[in-house]
């Protein structure tokens, strides 16, 4: 059964950076190698909210975004020295905000997240697209976001294993109770264990328990991983 989010309105959580909760997300990014501003444009609520997270210094996040035209006003405004963005946007392309992006800021390191998997034929040699991260590697825990953005930060190029290698990890795509559906769509809407737990009228501990019980049954690490393991098996979409 897939739950489909409903049309969310473009995101910019730049000014409300400050006031983001901690998160039980395992570190995303290595944030220590990275000394200048830092540009996010996700798709949909919940990953922007979840990589934003994942910085231990938010004010290097200079805009959080889930847009392209967003991000790119931001962009000409001030020098950038990472974009992180994924290949779908809520309007525009990661790849396509990537080559415009190194064309406004020639020293700008580009980091996508493809949540298709795969790098367009027209981009796979771009001079400009020194890391592409497949959605596949992150729900495998290999931390191929961290080793991109290490990779970029040292001038170097990066394909996480899936591209490398042109096989998908298995996926094996577990039942999930009512309940855990219901967590998963609240998961994915970028909502907190308090929100969750207002949500479903339940205390803020036995939400937290729904979320426990839920990523042990899909066999995950983290938030993250749930929610894009949810939408590669067709549980949930942002």
């Amino acid at each position: 059964m897939i739950r489909c989010r409903p049309a969310s309105r473009f995101v910019d959580l730049t000014p409300f950076l400050g006031s983001l909760e901690g998160t039980t997300l395992d570190q995303v990014l290595l944030s220590v190698a990275i000394s200048g501003k830092v540009a996010i444009a996700m798709k949909g609520r919940f990953l922007l909210r979840s990589v934003c997270e994942s910085f231990q210094d938010r004010t290097r996040i200079g805009c959080a975004v889930t847009d392209e035209p967003t991000c790119l006003a931001y962009l000409a405004r001030e020098p950038y020295e990472l974009l992180i963005c994924t290949d779908y946007l809520e309007t525009g392309s990661g790849f396509e905000l990537a080559r415009k992006a190194r064309a406004v800021q020639p020293a700008l390191k580009v980091v996508v997240l493809a949540l298709g998997d795969v790098i367009p034929a027209q981009y796979v040699d771009a001079p400009w697209l020194e890391a592409v991260v497949a959605e596949a590697d992150v729900i495998g825990d290999q931390r191929p976001l961290q080793a991109a953005v290490m990779a970029v930060m040292g001038q170097h190029s990066y394909r996480s294993p899936s591209l490398r290698s042109g096989n998908l990890p298995y996926l094996s795509c577990p039942r999930l109770t009512p309940r855990e559906y219901e967590v998963l769509d609240l998961l994915a809407s970028g909502l907190t264990d308090r929100e969750i737990a207002e949500k479903l009228v339940v205390s803020e501990e036995t939400a937290k328990t729904y979320t426990k019980r839920l990523l042990k049954t899909l066999d995950v690490n983290n938030r993250l991983q749930a929610v894009l393991k949810g939408m590669r098996c067709g549980m949930v979409k942002l």
